[in-house]
């Protein structure tokens, strides 16, 4: 009795251009879930889209679904501490405390 080898390959196809896809992302609107099957380019066209409105959102769930912990140095806070320290030598008020505005956000991270 011969063994029979067999080859599976999968290739994505970017479902908004029909190109090669190189990843599947995922994304939540309003509770529903989708996936999207997207070249890198096509990748990049989404983040640019949603990062006004992803800037000034809030997290509500960690990647995978379970309890958002804060941890100390090294994350949000510390980027936050930096963009106030950047925004008011460059001339902008900021607040000591509470959320900087997406608009000086996108100034921050774009500088």
């Amino acid at each position: 009795m011969w063994n029979m080898a067999k080859r599976v390959i999968e290739t994505l196809i970017d479902d908004l251009d029909g190109s090669d896809a190189d990843r599947t992302v995922s994304f939540a609107l309003d509770g529903d879930q989708y996936a999207i099957d997207l070249s890198d380019e096509n990748i990049a066209k989404l983040g640019a889209a949603l990062a006004p409105f992803i800037g000034a959102a809030r997290k509500t769930a960690a990647r995978g679904g379970g309890p958002r912990r804060r941890s100390s140095g090294g994350g949000a806070g510390s980027e936050t501490k930096d963009a106030r320290e950047w925004l008011r030598a460059n001339g902008h008020e900021v607040s000591d405390r509470g959320r900087i505005p997406a608009n000086l956000m996108e100034l921050y991270r774009n500088r």
